[in-house]
């Protein structure tokens, strides 16, 4: 590889990272003001689940719609429409004063959310050559860390002290850098590529061909995957600040724990990188999300602070390795002209379980169930994922896109 394509290639990480890197900044302070506004507002906890419900149908719509656009007018363009969707929608949200109004822009947030990331995942797999390219999307994706614990920072510094507001125009305003440096961004070459005719297909017949064969199995797959993982990471995550609370932390002491467990998803994302050329995607995400798992049954079980904080650096460590391999996967399973289509509704039905996952720790909540039992479940979805992976995956190290 020469030095030009090594400049490029950096350049491109770094743009799509940064991207990536506001995404997780908006979700990761969504979960610290979902705990702030419990105390303003007085919310319940079933509102407090639709909250981090309604962002997940927006990203389920998001993932849909801009995935199919992707496949019809370039990732460039979409890459660069869904950042200014939540962005903007972002600073907005911090002059309201309803939760109604809170909901609706969490929804057009969410749909720039959910259309960037698989967008952003399928422009990088295109762009890299086989032998690195499930590295790159890992290091990609470890952007995520990076904007989570920037939240963390903000939320812990900023929202005792200036209010949820400060913190949501804070997120946003980063977002229109991206948007700069993301104008001088190539599109994908492969799909400068593809054919006219390709491009032009209608949205029913890329869908069609996505669960046509030799797709079928791979995509029932996916859909599974994606399901298992996103119900349990946002039922998790998003409530994570407020699970500490309800464990009888004050509010800026659960802030200062979370900051801690979050610290956890940097290593995870490293040694995913490292293992996924080395050991292949299947190991990665079957060992990834065993260990997710473990670390949410002893969390959910935790009753002392040491056995609290430990399970959950390891929950953050091995979650987000885990997404670092979904995300360097799944563009892996489909050609060019449908890859975008593809991700997209893998992506799209996966946030169904970002829907459900939140609300279901809301709705047991309030029937008085214990946070072992709901840690519980997601442990048992996060199994079926890695047996879908096992008994339906194929091993994509290295393969050629098409």
């Amino acid at each position: 590889m020469d030095t030009t394509q090594n400049i490029s290639r950096r350049k491109l990480l770094g743009i799509a990272g940064l991207g990536w890197m506001f995404d997780a900044m908006d979700v990761g302070i969504l979960s610290f003001i979902i705990a702030a506004l419990q105390k303003d507002w007085d919310l319940t906890s079933e509102q407090m689940g639709w909250i981090g419900s309604v962002n997940s149908i927006g990203m389920a719509v998001g993932a849909l719609v801009f995935g199919l656009m992707a496949d019809k007018v370039g990732r460039k363009q979409v890459f660069i429409i869904t950042l200014l969707l939540f962005s903007i929608g972002s600073g907005i949200s911090a002059f309201v004063t309803s939760l109604t109004l809170f909901l609706i822009l969490r929804f057009f947030i969410g749909a720039g959310l959910g259309g960037e990331l698989p967008v952003a995942s399928t422009l990088v797999s295109e762009s890299v050559p086989a032998h690195e390219r499930g590295r790159v999307v890992v290091l990609l994706e470890s952007f995520w860390a990076g904007g989570w614990l920037i939240a963390a920072l903000i939320s812990y510094f900023v929202i005792p002290s200036y209010g949820w507001q400060a913190a949501l125009l804070l997120s946003a305003l980063p977002a229109f850098y991206a948007l700069y440096l993301r104008l001088k961004l190539p599109d994908s070459p492969r799909f400068q590529a593809i054919t006219v005719s390709k491009q032009k297909e209608s949205s029913f017949t890329k869908i069609a061909k996505v669960w046509a064969r030799p797709y079928t199995k791979q995509t029932t797959m996916l859909w599974i995957l994606w399901f298992c993982v996103v119900f349990s990471y946002y039922g998790m995550f998003l409530w994570l600040p407020s699970v500490m609370v309800m464990k009888g932390f004050s509010l800026i002491k659960s802030f200062q724990y979370v900051l801690i467990m979050t610290l956890a998803q940097l290593p995870g994302y490293f040694l995913a990188a490292y293992l996924i050329e080395k050991a292949g995607r299947k190991f990665v995400l079957v060992t990834f999300l065993i260990g997710t798992a473990l670390s949410a049954y002893f969390f959910g079980n935790a009753d002392t602070l040491p056995l609290l904080l430990t399970s959950g650096i390891f929950l953050s460590f091995f979650n987000l390795g885990a997404w670092g391999g979904l995300y360097a996967y799944t563009p892996e399973h489909y050609p060019t002209e449908v890859r975008g289509t593809g991700a997209g509704l893998a992506a799209s039905f996966g946030r169904v379980g970002g829907i459900l996952g939140p609300l279901t720790v809301g709705y047991l909540v309030a029937a008085e169930y214990s946070i072992n039992s709901i840690f519980l479940i997601f442990a048992v979805a996060i199994v079926v994922g890695a047996l879908a992976v096992l008994v339906l995956g194929e091993e994509t190290k290295q393969k050629e896109l098409a």
